[in-house]
């Protein structure tokens, strides 16, 4: 980045680190302890849609790595999103999934698609919780829709899980890039 890029506020997006992911274990125990959420053994990732011959290799590709069934669907935006399940106590086993998923689309040129992944928990009450990793910001953020229906978030949750994991993840700073993902496959 120059001096003029610094003057007129420009700069240069920040560089996916799918290896921060392998910090959710540690994270997830973090969140058990401290709020009593566990982790569900469901995680997915998001991508823009890609059209015919290309996610046809992109489903059997993934199919073969993970080797075990996984699901593809497609959300109100046209976003697909894949579904990885394991037992819930195999957080690291999901997370590993989910890195290898990211890094092979990465790798066959399809980062560019690339939106987010989460992994998703509950606690003794069933609310639902989610870590949602942003590709492109290479950061971290809760979301927890509340459970009384209706597209609503539980926001005092939310900021309670990002002053819980402040010291697990790397959680994005700026609230208004705490997107919803009403819906979302694992959540």
């Amino acid at each position: 980045m120059g001096f003029l890029d610094a003057i007129l506020g420009r700069s240069k997006p920040v560089r996916p680190d799918l290896d921060q992911l392998f910090a959710l274990p540690s994270a997830a125990i973090t969140l058990q302890a401290a709020a009593g959420f566990e982790p569900t053994g469901l995680g997915s990732v998001c991508f823009a849609s890609v059209e015919g011959g290309a996610f046809s290799r992109i489903q059997s590709d993934v199919r073969a790595l993970l080797g075990g069934p996984v699901d593809f669907s497609q959300d109100e935006y046209g976003y697909t999103w894949l579904l990885a399940r394991h037992a819930p106590e195999d957080t690291a086993g999901l997370v590993n999934d989910l890195h290898a998923v990211n890094t092979s689309l990465e790798e066959a040129g399809f980062g560019p698609q690339l939106l987010c992944s989460l992994i998703g928990f509950r606690d003794a009450q069933e609310r639902p919780l989610a870590l949602v990793y942003l590709y492109k910001r290479g950061t971290f953020y809760p979301f927890a829709p509340r459970v009384d229906g209706g597209e609503k978030r539980d926001s005092p949750l939310e900021l309670q899980v990002r002053a819980i994991l402040g010291d697990d993840l790397t959680v994005e700073k700026e609230l208004n890039r705490w997107f919803p993902v009403w819906g979302a496959p694992g959540l």
